[in-house]
């Protein structure tokens, strides 16, 4: 099997091809590809040294499998040509998320879904996927009629860029000097910004439209109530949220944490009197989506309370495509 990364240099490219390698999937080639600056640098995989190469209109011919981490305007013009290549595409930006012919997917929610692509796979939003995880499960059980979520999410989200801005502020404020911001509109360090994406006219952001948008259509719930206000904040690796969740039947949180301890991709840390709960720190490199702090609700009736964080470079982006992947060899879409 030939296999494609487009995005090899960045930090979900890289992700995703370690990814393949710990995870085993049947590579025989690997084509990692980025723009002409990257071409000529080299990334290891299995062991051995791969030669980043420019992409272009002849990249994709031969290839089965093409796993895309570029950004939107890279993946509208390289994904429709390497599908009409014969390639699959797996694109983990926002270019084909909302296209209705082309399915959105979190496996543990839709993988079927997967099965159906016309040659493209969306890769959901990182806050998404995480929030889907976690809430698909209870909702089997008792029906979702609202989901509220505030992220807490953090910079490695934006790039590696963000990372060193994170890390150059923190040392500058510490050494009584004043942070410097390029990547955001004001300084990250020791601050949260609401503020993730453009605004629209009513004062909605980019990123909390995502959420919205996109967890109905994962879930098959287009009538689903959702708000959402998403924040960035000082922290290297893994999301965070506060989500509420309102069912048409009541549901308990014993019952909730039985059904989340048996939920494929979730792992329950809930003991809170022992200041036991997810936290991203300890959540960074690691799988799972993480559940805790389940409790009811103080405002809403039928309403349960969780927090939930992830890895935002692996379940919010690479694994989450590599899954997806899996579930096209499983499924018999892909062959070996």
């Amino acid at each position: 099997m030939r296999v494609a990364v487009l995005g090899a240099t960045g930090l979900v490219g890289r992700e995703m091809i370690g990814l393949l390698e710990e995870r085993d999937f049947p590579v025989d080639e690997l084509l990692p590809l980025a723009s002409p600056r990257s071409a000529g640098a080299e990334v290891l995989f299995r062991g051995r040294p791969w030669k980043i190469q420019a992409v272009t209109e002849q990249s994709f011919e031969g290839v089965d499998l093409a796993l895309f981490s570029a950004g939107s305007g890279p993946s509208r013009l390289w994904a429709p040509l390497a599908a009409r290549s014969g390639a699959v595409v797996v694109d983990n930006s926002s270019a084909w998320r909302m296209d209705p012919q082309t399915p959105l997917v979190v496996p543990e929610v839709n993988g079927k879904a997967a099965l159906r692509h016309r040659g493209i796979i969306a890769n959901p939003n990182c806050a998404t996927i995480q929030a889907v995880v976690a809430a698909w499960p209870l909702h089997r059980e008792a029906s979702l009629s609202y989901l509220g979520a505030v992220t807490f999410q953090s910079v490695s989200g934006t790039g590696r860029d963000a990372l060193e801005e994170l890390e150059g502020g923190a040392r500058a404020v510490l050494s009584g000097e004043e942070p410097v911001s390029s990547i955001y509109p004001h300084p990250i360090a020791f601050n949260a910004l609401p503020h993730i994406g453009t605004f629209d006219d009513d004062g909605v952001s980019e990123e909390e439209w995502k959420m919205v948008r996109e967890s109905r259509k994962i879930m098959d719930l287009p009538d689903l109530a959702v708000s959402c206000t998403t924040v960035r904040v000082p922290v290297f690796r893994g999301h965070s949220e506060a989500l509420l969740l309102q069912f048409s039947s009541d549901l308990s949180p014993q019952r909730a944490r039985e059904i989340l301890c048996a939920a494929p991709g979730v792992v329950v840390v809930d003991e809170p009197a022992l200041a036991r709960y997810p936290l991203a720190r300890e959540t960074a490199g690691t799988d799972p989506v993480y559940v805790g702090r389940i409790r009811r609700d103080t405002g809403r009736e039928k309403t349960l309370a969780l927090w939930v964080v992830s890895d935002n470079l692996r379940k919010g982006a690479a694994l989450n495509a590599v899954q997806i992947c899996e579930t096209l060899l499983e499924g018999g879409a892909l062959r070996p």
